[in-house]
């Protein structure tokens, strides 16, 4: 009996196995991540300097 059998069709595949199968969209969610959350971190920095008078 062989350990890499194919998937029944009546069987689905769960979701989240589907998500982290996908090579590029876990590239994605790296690269994109990050990148928002250090605009979001830069921009509430920028915000809360007190302007000069």
């Amino acid at each position: 009996m062989s350990t890499l059998e194919p998937v029944p069709s009546s069987e689905r595949v769960p979701t989240m196995q589907r998500i982290l199968d996908n090579t590029f969209l876990l590239l994605f969610l790296g690269v994109t991540i990050p990148t928002v959350l250090y605009i979001l971190w830069g921009v509430m920095e920028l915000v809360s300097i007190p302007l000069a008078k």
